[in-house]
């Protein structure tokens, strides 16, 4: 039975929030910010994001990254512990929590094509750059619950 060192999830998961969060600005408020404003003029929204949409956006990227150390530490005992892992773990939640989720506002051209596409190529090196990250921190319990695994396990 594996155990999992939650106190180290909950920091790894931060140190990837951290990371994810910090690119999220870059691209979308420095790089592409004339672009978003452009594109929520054209539905008629606000074309900029007050502070409690800014604050989701945190902290959805601080639970993202939670669950992405979280899942890396699951997958340790299956895939070995290190970067290849923690790369499964960062194409396994670009997957659910960008792929998918962009799937219907994409479909529905809610938002121009190009800047959708944009943001997936960027998330998807985001979320595996992120995770490695945050699994770098991560240190699990060994099978015996006795030891912490070696840095960067």
């Amino acid at each position: 039975m594996h155990h999992i060192n939650w106190r180290r999830v909950i920091i790894g998961g931060l140190v990837c929030g951290l990371v994810s969060n910090v690119v999220e600005f870059l691209l979308n408020s420095v790089l592409l910010r004339e672009d978003w404003r452009a594109a929520l003029r054209a539905l008629g929204k606000p074309e900029q994001f007050g502070a409690g949409q800014m604050a989701a956006f945190v902290v959805w990227g601080f639970l993202v990254g939670t669950f992405a150390v979280w899942l890396y530490a699951e997958l340790r005992p299956y895939y070995g512990a290190g970067p290849k892992t923690a790369a499964i773990a960062g194409v396994s939640v670009w997957f659910l929590g960008y792929l998918l989720a962009t799937v219907a506002p994409l479909v529905m051209q809610l938002f121009p094509g190009r800047l959708m596409l944009i943001g997936l190529a960027v998330g998807l090196a985001e979320a595996v750059v992120a995770t490695i990250a945050g699994a770098w921190v991560y240190r699990g319990v060994s099978a015996q619950g006795a030891s912490p695994a070696a840095p960067g396990a």
